[in-house]
């Protein structure tokens, strides 16, 4: 299967002080097109800042990060920039929608700024937010949406350019049990029909335990586990 993902020996901390200190060591895991995998860990034990980094987001005291035959961090900001846009989607766990545009201008952001006609672009983006059980609230801005609303926009947009891989903080946080449904329907149906890759972060074992494969960020390590 071909990698999609692939990450050796990554290494990050901080500065207290004088002192420095871990949050994670010498993280190494790969993953293949249309496959999935579920991060569980306490809050604080640097699941999000771990995301971060395999987007390139944030920088890493040692390791390397592959994506599309590329090391990201050897990449200056423009080319790194430009990876993200082609190749991955990311959910954040605050939806960071734009205020002043609506839930499918959102949505079809990426397309737009990639150059897509405005018509398809919002073609495509309405679909999906059809599919997750919004096409009655296309045309509301962020403050007129609820919670749940807004990280199904979030995920529409992550989604739209068709990313080869999707990194999602906490994606079904907000939602309840119908839409959490949706979202994982849709995310199952992409990794079939697209063979779309997902890193997911949670703190939903449930949810976590339907990925390939399943790990706990803890005291500073990557452990594999089988949730039941």
């Amino acid at each position: 299967m071909k990698s999609v993902l692939s990450v050796k020996n990554l290494s990050k901390s901080y500065q207290s002080g004088p002192e420095s200190v871990a949050v994670w060591q010498d993280i190494t895991f790969e993953i293949a097109a249309g496959q999935s995998l579920s991060i569980v860990g306490e809050s604080g034990s640097g699941k999000t800042t771990l995301l971060n980094a395999l987007a390139g987001l944030d920088e890493v005291d040692q390791g390397q990060v592959v994506i599309d035959q590329q090391s990201i961090f050897h990449l200056s900001d423009r080319e790194r920039t430009g990876l993200r846009n082609r190749s991955i989607g990311f959910v954040y766990q605050f939806h960071h929608l734009l205020a002043e545009f609506s839930a499918v201008e959102n949505a079809a952001m990426p397309l737009l700024l990639s150059g897509v006609s405005k018509k398809k672009a919002f073609a495509k983006a309405s679909k999906l937010l059809q599919q997750l059980g919004l096409g009655h609230r296309l045309e509301h801005r962020p403050a007129e949406l609820s919670g749940g609303e807004r990280q199904r926009t979030a995920i529409a947009r992550a989604l739209v350019h068709e990313p080869q891989l999707v990194l999602l903080d906490e994606p079904t946080g907000n939602l309840d049990a119908a839409a959490s449904a949706s979202v994982e329907q849709l995310l199952e149906e992409l990794r079939q029909t697209r063979q779309t890759a997902f890193i997911l972060v949670t703190h939903d074992t449930k949810l976590a335990a339907k990925m390939d494969k399943q790990y706990r960020l803890q005291d500073r390590q990557l452990k594999s586990v089988e949730w039941s």
